[in-house]
């Protein structure tokens, strides 16, 4: 990832003049995430590529806004850019929640299948809202977290769940615990006053908040792989130059390469500290993966159901490209 800004030093040597801009860019995950040092990585490039015509600063941990807070903020010109997680935004539309359908692309390779998939569809829907699509990066697979052994789905009922989007929420409701909204940076508290028991996310979630202080289980389900994607205000896009246009657009493919193999090169390390902090970190018994399942399938259909047309198109396209992967 270190070399994500190196490698535009050559297009900074060609820039022409610019007048100094700065742009604040808030983002919901701790300094320390690799989506937020990736994000500060993608601040770097672009101001080598502009000649620091173009300044980006990040505010991390949600510091300046809130997760829940960032998308508004930028439409409104509050911000110029930020970074949310996608799926957060699926009670607007059904289409943002493509990468949280249960069991649909549990691997990075599908995963980016998938996402190229949906891509330019949600690239449009953004641009109605005044925003510009840059970049996403997903999370690592995620799992589930608990205090005490989960054997079966019947297991998790009257549990006080942290949910993060709708369907997380809907995986609560379906299995019988009690969702939360709960943003990242309000999980530890969460969690140590009992406002939550359970959640589902990724290894590098639990790494991060330091889950181990309060639970003892991580099932690695490999559900799901939602992404943080990384958007700007179009009208303070537009007010840029293109040169600066281009260096955003270039930092942002750089970014969303480096991103994602940071993610593949953690993924199994966050685990692997999870365990090391004294959690049991395993696979879900027989009993409990068919159950989840169950609920995935009922999720999935909710989802086709509720995405329409649209979402069709994206799964016969994501069907398609996963056909071609498979062909000898």
């Amino acid at each position: 990832m270190k070399k994500l800004a190196a490698s535009l030093v050559v297009l900074a040597l060609s820039a022409g003049p610019l007048s100094a801009e700065q742009w604040d860019m808030p983002m919901a995950y701790a300094d320390s995430n690799f989506h937020t040092r990736n994000g500060k990585l993608f601040a770097e490039a672009v101001g080598v590529c502009t000649g620091s015509g173009l300044e980006i600063v990040v505010h991390g941990g949600g510091s300046l806004f809130k997760g829940n807070e960032i998308k508004r903020a930028v439409q409104t010109g509050q911000a110029p850019i930020g970074e949310r997680l996608l799926s957060a935004h699926q009670n607007e539309n059904a289409l943002f929640g493509y990468d949280s359908v249960p069991f649909l692309a549990t691997s990075y390779d599908a995963s980016d299948r998938l996402w190229r998939a949906a891509k330019d569809r949600l690239a449009a829907l953004l641009a109605e809202q005044g925003l510009v699509l840059l970049y996403a990066v997903p999370w690592p697979p995620q799992g589930l977290y608990a205090k005490g052994e989960v054997e079966a789905v019947d297991d998790l009922a009257g549990v006080k769940f942290r949910a993060y989007n709708a369907a997380t929420a809907r995986f609560a409701e379906l299995t019988g615990m009690l969702p939360v909204q709960i943003e990242a940076a309000e999980l530890s508290q969460a969690l140590a006053t009992g406002v939550a028991e359970a959640f589902i996310s990724s290894g590098a979630t639990g790494y991060d908040r330091k889950v181990w202080e309060q639970l003892d289980r991580f099932y690695d389900l490999q559900a799901w792989m939602p992404r943080n994607y990384v958007f700007a205000n179009a009208d303070a896009f537009d007010a840029l130059d293109g040169y600066a246009r281009n260096c955003l657009r270039s930092a942002a493919m750089l970014a969303e390469v480096a991103g994602t193999t940071r993610s593949r090169e953690l993924a199994n390390w966050y685990l692997s500290q999870l365990a090391a902090n004294g959690m049991t970190v395993e696979a879900p018994s027989e009993t409990l993966e068919a159950g989840l399942k169950d609920i995935g399938a009922v999720m999935a259909e909710e989802w086709a159901e509720a995405a329409g047309d649209d979402g069709a198109r994206l799964l016969d396209a994501y069907a398609g490209m996963a056909g071609q992967a498979s062909s000898p």
